[in-house]
């Protein structure tokens, strides 16, 4: 049996993820995010948050979170649970959709989630939250990982025994997004805590947090010593992060991959603006209209804000009803000389 050091190197040999998100990380971002990675390149992908209760019953590749594409690999699905039944048939049918390993949420702040005692809820029982690791165990045949915040608390030493427990459960390895719950994505990520699991743990760990621009991937990694680095939002701007260290792993660039990267503000600007064409067209693609529209607009919402005049891209994207509609107008918008993308954004939504 590999160990998890040898799981994770199986799936992996570059050091940066696409972050799960509701709403974002399916099948029409993968795939635009897909060509930024380095030729030789393995990596895990995520899916939207899942819920073991309802996957049993679903035809997987028929619900829009489901959907895959050609080029789909190492697909490792998030999904929300503690009910041992709905973990072992979730776990059954995400094996049999060829997942590469799953990943269990206790880092989901929202309402729903705590409501039903999933997400970062979780992380308030040690001793729940093990036996929800060891209930997947059981019934996996594939890596069982588990992406956490910093919890309820500013307690060190409980997330070390937290994160003990949840190995000792079985846990491949762990992201942490070092944020309290009550947090959300406001303050400052704690990346000390990142490196405080990678010293303490025999796992591999994954980092999350505040990246926003490539000197924030080779800091964290340097900093942390982490396996890892995941980013969320800021591939919903930034695609090009994805290709951040392929010099330095001696990876190549595809030539269409080698033409996207931007140099400077304004054609970072005009690249997110290429992004976007590729995503709405992705999206159509896949989805419905309304599962079409509603994504695109979401997606524009997230990565707007590091442009200047983002929000006039974002309210006007919200009123266009198809496919042409909205590529006329990015065609138009994105040929604005003085657009210009930031490295940073403060802003919060």
């Amino acid at each position: 049996m590999l160990s998890p050091q040898d799981q994770f190197r199986e799936l992996l040999n570059y050091p940066i993820v696409l972050a799960p998100m509701v709403g974002l990380t399916h099948v029409a971002m993968r795939k635009s995010l897909a060509k930024y990675l380095p030729q030789e390149a393995r990596v895990i992908w995520p899916t939207e948050m899942l819920n073991s209760r309802r996957l049993p019953d679903q035809e997987l590749g028929e619900t829009p979170e489901t959907l895959k594409w050609d080029g789909d690999e190492g697909l490792c699905p998030q999904i929300l649970g503690n009910d041992e039944g709905y973990i072992r048939d979730s776990i059954a049918k995400l094996t049999q959709w060829d997942a590469k390993a799953v990943d269990i949420n206790m880092g989901c702040p929202v309402r729903k989630a705590l409501r039903h005692n999933y997400g970062v809820s979780l992380m308030g029982d040690i001793n729940y939250a093990s036996e929800v690791v060891s209930m997947a165990k059981r019934h996996s045949t594939i890596p069982i990982s588990v992406k956490i915040r910093a919890g309820h608390q500013k307690d060190l030493d409980y997330l070390l025994n937290f994160t003990h427990a949840l190995i000792h459960s079985g846990a491949s390895w762990l992201c942490l997004h070092p944020r309290l719950a009550s947090e959300k994505r406001k303050g400052t990520a704690d990346w000390s805590q990142i490196k405080l699991l990678k010293d303490n743990l025999s796992v591999p760990i994954i980092g999350n947090g505040d990246i926003q621009e490539e000197d924030d991937i080779k800091r964290m990694l340097e900093q942390t010593t982490c396996d890892a680095v995941m980013i969320g939002r800021a591939l919903c701007a930034k695609p090009w992060l994805l290709s951040s260290l392929a010099k330095e792993m001696n990876m190549s660039l595809s030539p269409e991959c080698e033409e996207l990267i931007p140099k400077n503000p304004r054609e970072r600007a005009s690249a997110y603006g290429e992004y976007l064409k590729d995503f709405v067209d992705n999206c159509f693609e896949f989805f419905d209209q309304k599962n079409a529209l509603k994504r695109i607009r979401f997606f524009v919402k997230v990565g707007s804000p590091w442009l200047n005049f983002g929000h006039r891209l974002h309210t006007s994207i919200q009123r266009l009803e198809s496919q042409q509609e909205i590529q006329n107008f990015l065609q138009e918008f994105f040929k604005n000389t003085s657009l210009i993308q930031s490295s940073r954004t403060q802003l919060r939504y």
